[in-house]
């Protein structure tokens, strides 16, 4: 998976036990692991209780349905993507230099265009479903995408671009920027699709910069 050093989990019900939670948790990671590279329709019972050493009896139990089984892949992938983008790494993209290591570490990254990105690639294949999880879909990538209208707006609030930005337009160009790229260089095997997507949409970005104040401090290309 392309998020390395994010290790957090879906929410769990309070009512497991610690072990219950290990168990389900490790349900779940097999579980996207096998969306991700089978799709979801390839997917069964039998082969997710091979991968994560479970029992038919304690994987209906976890998840009794597959729609169950998908929302909690979705909330799963979702929050190991939100709490990557939301820590301190990328202090909150307040500024341009932010965003510039936010790209480049996705570029950096020698498997970037050999994984893509976990949370588009299995939106791709649970639209293609009949299961109704496409409100949990919309939802993981509005809050992405909050992530990066957040940041913007606090970038407005401290003169570092003017209030001729649209933070919401803006932050929806650099995800679909990135979610973009990310397909186009898994075609090609090759990062530069990636690379030039994003450079393009901060450089727009950059567009609506303001002079530093004198004396104070601001990103420097």
């Amino acid at each position: 998976m392309w998020v390395m050093d994010a290790a957090t989990e879906a929410r769990v019900p309070q009512k497991l036990t610690a072990k219950g939670q290990a168990t389900r948790a490790r349900i779940l990671e097999h579980a996207a692991e096998l969306i991700y590279t089978k799709g979801v329709h390839a997917t069964n019972n039998e082969q997710l209780r091979r991968a994560a050493g479970v029992s038919g009896s304690q994987l209906n139990h976890y998840f009794p349905t597959k729609e169950s089984l998908v929302l909690a892949v979705i909330e799963w992938q979702a929050e190991r993507v939100l709490t990557f983008h939301r820590s301190e790494r990328f202090t909150h993209f307040d500024s341009l230099d932010s965003l510039r290591e936010w790209a480049g570490y996705y570029i950096a990254y020698e498997r970037s265009y050999q994984e893509g990105c976990s949370l588009g690639s299995l939106a791709s294949e649970i639209i293609k479903t009949d299961l109704d999880v496409r409100t949990e879909l919309a939802n993981a990538f509005e809050q992405w995408r909050d992530i990066f209208r957040d940041g913007l707006e606090r970038m407005q609030k401290s003169g570092r671009i003017s209030n001729d930005a649209d933070p919401t337009r803006l932050a929806y160009l650099l995800l679909s920027a990135f979610q973009g790229g990310m397909l186009l260089a898994q075609v090609a095997r090759d990062i530069a699709p990636l690379k030039n997507a994003l450079q393009a949409a901060i450089d727009h970005v950059q567009t609506f910069a303001m002079p530093p104040a004198a004396g104070v401090h601001e990103d420097v290309d």
